[in-house]
């Protein structure tokens, strides 16, 4: 069978469902541009939808990768995590080969975004499956009169088999933001990560691939042009007291997000910038 690409939806709502000749499979919404899905060539889903995700079209869909554009979290003036997860992406190009199938969405200013945020712009993201790779590249244009200022991630929810159980390798050494205790600046001095109680922490300036271990599988995950990585779990209060998420959801989800946070990009009239993240399923 070749690689396809297939115009579908996604309860309800609309959306791209990419396939390899080799079994993988990712599910790509226009909405946010968000990949819900990825299943690498015989292995399970990697990727953690929540089950009470909201598929309204307009709701921040839990789960999978949001985008988050033109501000992270709540460094800003915005709604957390800003408005491109909740915009309606066009489809730009799409494109299979023998063994790879490759998406690439777009959304540009309109009088809503600029209601919020006065800037034109223009912001594509990539989505490329090929063997046991995912591949996502975030493309920010700035097409208006005067520089401006963002910052972004990709907002990757990994799906794990028991968080506790799962280990994070790379990030000894990395100096990290902790919001959980009043935004102090630490380093990390373990040789692993280990998620034991609620965790929202920036790392800083990540320059190598890390590594997630399970008792079963691991993956690689590696950023490029994101300064900034990310490592989130709501734990046992906050993923109760999040309507979307199952009281026991933080058990099977562990964000590691690719971003730029701690110093925004300050972008020039007719400038671009990217980014990429690479998840390897080994």
């Amino acid at each position: 069978m070749a690689a396809k690409i297939e115009h579908t939806d996604h309860h309800g709502q609309p959306a791209l469902h990419l396939a390899t000749a080799a079994g993988a499979r990712a599910v790509v919404a226009l909405q946010g541009a968000q990949v819900l899905s990825w299943t690498p060539p015989g292995g399970g889903e990697r990727l953690y939808l929540s089950p009470r995700a909201v598929f309204d079209g307009s709701t921040p869909i839990r789960g999978g990768i949001p985008v988050c554009f033109p501000q992270f979290a709540d460094l800003g003036p915005l709604a957390a995590h800003g408005f491109a997860r909740t915009q309606r992406w066009t489809l730009a190009t799409e494109r299979t080969g023998d063994d790879f199938a490759l998406v690439s969405l777009r959304l540009v200013d309109d009088d809503a975004t600029r209601a919020v945020w006065p800037h034109g712009f223009a912001a594509e993201l990539s989505v490329l499956i090929e063997d046991s790779r995912l591949d996502l590249e975030l493309e920010i244009e700035n097409t208006g009169g005067e520089a401006f200022d963002f910052t972004a991630a990709l907002h990757t929810y990994l799906g794990v088999r028991e968080v506790e159980e799962s280990r994070i390798e790379g990030l000894h050494g990395f100096e990290y933001r902790d919001k959980t205790d009043a935004n102090r600046i630490k380093r990390d001095s373990g040789d692993v990560l280990v998620i034991e109680a609620e965790t929202d922490r920036v790392y800083h300036d990540v320059n190598r691939p890390l590594l997630l271990r399970e008792y079963d599988r691991s993956l690689g995950i590696n950023g490029d042009g994101f300064p900034d990585v990310v490592v989130w779990n709501p734990w046992v209060e906050r993923s109760a007291a999040i309507a979307d998420l199952p009281d026991d959801g933080f058990r099977r989800m562990l964000c590691i997000e690719a971003a730029v946070a701690r110093q925004p990009v300050r972008l020039p009239t007719g400038e671009s910038w990217w980014g990429r993240q690479t998840l390897v399923a080994l």
